[in-house]
């Protein structure tokens, strides 16, 4: 099934989203069509963070993501990967995760090469302490990029990926600092951030993150689980403005600008 927009309706000051109706939408080309890398200041790319989560806010279930999502859901999160030059993802979500090669469609790298875009995006983490998830099958992959910013020595694991790793200073690596690396030498003009929430937390401490891709799904979780933040409490909070909505199957697809 497509996504659907979801209709407004003014109701004094209110405005009333309902499921009946909307127009139906392939994620695809809606995500191809908005350009966003055309957007990226001259300091760094243009940074959006795709998170999906319960109805009462948990960002996981049973320590991964994926109980939360269904087919449209995936079908955002491959659009996302497909328009990016860069996914960023923290070290603890590349293992839970257990992530693999980012695009595994031969079709899609096809179309991504067809927009001029590299085959497949460059997968980018940070690690202070030079710790790796060295298990996961990405390192096994040979013809994925990867870049790694450590503050630490990283020892050699026999990665098969083409793997650069960028050594800095500890008291020098910030996701700033990343970033500017990731614009400045690689071309990253779009940055996808898959999270986890202390990653996502600390691009929002540094007010690098421009868009929040948010799927609401109608499921309860409770428990332990992780929220989609992490840490202390911003001060002040990172403000949202709301740029669409979209529904299939009762999960929402929320698109927010993130004020700076």
């Amino acid at each position: 099934m497509p996504l659907r927009t979801i209709p407004q309706t003014c109701r004094g000051i209110v405005r009333r989203l309902t499921a009946a109706g909307g127009d139906e939408l392939d994620a695809d080309a809606l995500m191809a069509g908005l350009h966003l890398g055309e957007r990226a200041p001259a300091d760094r790319p243009y940074t959006i963070v795709n998170f999906a989560a319960s109805a009462d806010g948990r960002a996981t279930v049973d320590g991964q993501s994926g109980g939360l999502g269904g087919a449209a859901d995936r079908r955002v999160f491959r659009a996302l990967r497909s328009a990016a030059d860069g996914v960023m993802a923290g070290t603890g979500t590349l293992r839970a995760e257990s992530y693999g090669r980012l695009v595994k469609d031969p079709a899609r790298r096809d179309a991504r090469v067809a927009r001029g875009l590299a085959p497949e995006p460059l997968a980018c983490t940070v690690t202070r302490g030079g710790r790796l998830p060295t298990a996961i099958p990405l390192w096994a992959e040979p013809e994925a990029r990867v870049i790694v910013f450590s503050g630490a020595v990283i020892e050699d694991f026999g990665a098969r990926a083409q793997l650069e790793v960028v050594r800095m200073d500890p008291a020098e690596l910030t996701m700033a600092a990343a970033l500017a690396h990731l614009r400045g030498h690689d071309g990253v003009q779009l940055l996808l951030c898959e999270g986890g929430p202390g990653l996502f937390t600390a691009l929002l401490r540094e007010r690098l993150v421009d868009e929040l891709y948010l799927t609401v799904a109608p499921k309860l979780v409770a428990g332990e689980s992780l929220a989609l933040t992490a840490g202390d409490g911003l001060d002040p909070p990172a403000g949202l403005a709301l740029e669409w909505v979209l529904e299939e199957a009762g999960s929402l697809f929320l698109r927010y600008a993130v004020r700076n």
